[in-house]
């Protein structure tokens, strides 16, 4: 993975016969100053940027949220992605580059390769704090709504209502779902009345087995379908069944 990472960062071809090469671009547009596009937003620091011109007060909690939208948004947009005649992939950007590079082109496989470039390894933090936010601070509970830290007991809880803060820290994970990613299992998606969490499962043959319990009754339902109406038994008027 490291050498993957290192051409993705480098715009270099990772795998394949042009290996080491810079990556195919498309220049549709003239080449800008590097200081008209940002101004001196940007801060440049080991040879990376960092695009600093987007802030939000204290206050402006919408704007907020919807910055936090758009850096979790996915890597790559399908909308932008498309072959090109020989086989290529072919990638438009969303904001031209400086230099007037518009699309990029990449072969299949090393397209592949910049994908796995993108994935994170398993089980490391990608969020991570330092100072009086870090874990092991013992200033943490102190200044984080939700209290916890080492110096958490040493906290006292007051009884005055919670803060907006406070109830954002407080917010069950079915929430955080609806609110993320728009998927409420609180709701009953067929009658619309209350639902709540009964049971918590991780273990993968136990999922597995009720994924494939739910599959096989699906299946059922819908291969034996409700018998055909009949007449009414002989002898009783066709009127008592209307």
């Amino acid at each position: 993975m490291t050498p993957l990472l290192g051409h993705s960062i480098t715009y270099r071809i990772a795998v394949g016969p042009q290996a080491g090469r810079k990556v195919f671009t498309l220049q549709t547009l003239p080449a800008c100053d590097p200081e008209d596009q940002f101004g001196d937003m940007p801060g440049k620091v080991a040879g990376f940027s960092l695009h600093a011109g987007v802030a939000a007060k204290a206050h402006e909690r919408s704007k907020l949220e919807r910055l936090c939208h758009y850096i979790s948004r996915p890597a790559v947009s399908e909308k932008r992605l498309s072959l090109t005649k020989n086989g290529n992939v072919r990638y438009q950007l969303k904001t031209p580059y400086r230099d007037g590079t518009t699309h990029v082109i990449f072969e299949p496989l090393d397209f592949i390769a910049r994908l796995s470039a993108l994935v994170p390894k398993p089980r490391v933090n990608l969020t991570r704090f330092h100072g009086v936010f870090a874990p092991n601070s013992k200033h943490r509970a102190l200044v984080t709504p939700a209290m916890r830290g080492k110096g958490s007991k040493k906290v006292k809880v007051s009884d005055e209502p919670p803060t907006p803060a406070g109830r954002r820290a407080s917010m069950k994970w079915a929430q955080r779902l609806k609110r993320v990613f728009q998927i409420d299992i609180e709701t009953c998606s067929e009658c619309g009345g209350a639902m709540k969490v009964i049971a918590c499962i991780e273990d993968p043959v136990v999922i597995k087995q009720i994924l494939d319990h739910l599959k096989q009754k699906a299946e059922t339902n819908e291969s034996s379908p409700l018998p055909e109406s009949r007449a009414p038994p002989a002898g009783l008027s066709p009127g008592l069944f209307t």
